[in-house]
C-alpha cells in the first residue's frame, strides 16, 4: 500500500478515528523545538544583547507567520 492509497484510506475514516490516528501518528514525532542547540540559543541571545536584531512580541509573530501563510 502506498501513500496515497493510505491517505484515502484515512480521510475515509470518521472524525473520531481520524483524531485517534492523528494522535498515535503525532506521539510519533519528535517534540517540537528539539532540534534548536545549545550554541544557537546562545548566539541569539548575543545578538538580541548587541542590538543587531530586536525582539518582537508574540502576537507580532503569529501576525507575521499568518502573513506568509497568507492567511
Amino acid at each position: 500500500m502506498n501513500l496515497a492509497e493510505i491517505e484515502q484510506e484515512a480521510l475515509a475514516l470518521t472524525e473520531g478515528e481520524r483524531a485517534a490516528l492523528a494522535t498515535k501518528l503525532l506521539d510519533t514525532l519528535p517534540p517540537p523545538g528539539t532540534d534548536v542547540s545549545d550554541d544557537e540559543v546562545e548566539r541569539r541571545e548575543r545578538e538580541l544583547g548587541s542590538g543587531q536584531v530586536a525582539a518582537i512580541s508574540h502576537e507580532e509573530f503569529v501576525r507575521r507567520v499568518q502573513q506568509e501563510r497568507g492567511r
